[in-house]
């Protein structure tokens, strides 16, 4: 059931939102040769906690950690590892969420470890781009196979490919809420977009082929061909105008981060 927020609710998820960008903001600083998934992990975790909030990846479905950490050719879902030590070169996928109040914030972003080859940085580039291009027909009245349409036309037409198995989703009390909101489709379809449903827009988006597979752990979701794949998610609000990045306080579009 798809669920409409009220500015009461709003109010309160817009705090979640900001609450999860400053610490997204903190992690990525964190970011470097030589570090482990396992201490970014830790470090998201004390921060959170620390600004009274919950980590809402932790235990989630039995989830053994507060961020998905995914490198290089993992798509999401990467458990975070003492023995994952970023190398210089790799990219990095940080998803995280919290509970604030009882409402739910959502974001991730790809990072380079150091200094990457050429192609990993246009892929981190284009995935972002590609967010923000979903972002201009998040608008009311338009339809779910919208955003997903932008996303996908955007990335295939840089010679990138957009993963189908998974997909952005609604949020609100639950981190996942309806209506699934795909990275590939057809516009004109689909559930119609309404003023205060809150979405999670989150292209995941490779250097090759699009189809994936989920390791033996049961969590970590890599591409099939072992080619590269970035993420990027926001929280957002469906306006009666422009939508608000719940998850991106003060958000311009000439600082697009």
């Amino acid at each position: 059931m798809i669920t409409i927020k009220n500015s009461a609710q709003i109010a309160k998820m817009r705090e979640a939102g900001a609450m999860l960008h400053e610490v997204l903001t903190q992690l990525r600083g964190k970011i470097q040769p030589g570090v482990t998934t396992y201490e970014l992990d830790q470090f998201a975790e004390k921060l959170i906690r620390s600004f009274g909030a919950i980590p809402s990846f932790l235990n989630y479905e039995g989830f053994p950690a507060s961020i998905c950490a995914s490198v290089d050719n993992q798509v999401v879902h990467g458990i975070p590892s003492k023995n994952t030590v970023l190398k210089e070169g790799q990219i990095i996928s940080v998803d995280c969420g919290l509970i604030l109040g009882g409402w739910q914030s959502d974001s991730a972003f790809t990072a380079p470890v150091g200094k990457v080859s050429e192609e990993a940085q246009r892929l981190i580039d284009v995935t972002e781009e590609s967010f923000f291009e979903a972002l201009k027909v998040a608008r009311e009245g338009n339809r779910v196979s919208d955003i997903g349409h932008a996303v996908q036309k955007y990335v295939e037409e840089r010679g990138f490919g957009t993963v189908r198995a998974l997909c952005g989703h609604g949020i609100g009390r639950e981190m996942h809420e309806d209506p699934q909101v795909p990275n590939y489709g057809i516009p004109g379809h689909g559930v119609r977009l309404r003023r205060g449903m809150t979405i999670c827009i989150e292209p995941m988006i490779t250097a090759g082929d699009y189809h994936v597979k989920t390791l033996r752990d049961g969590w970590t979701v890599v591409t099939t061909d072992g080619s590269l794949c970035s993420h990027y998610e926001h929280t957002i609000l469906i306006t009666d105008g422009e939508p608000e990045l719940l998850s991106y306080p003060g958000y311009h579009k000439e600082e697009k981060r």
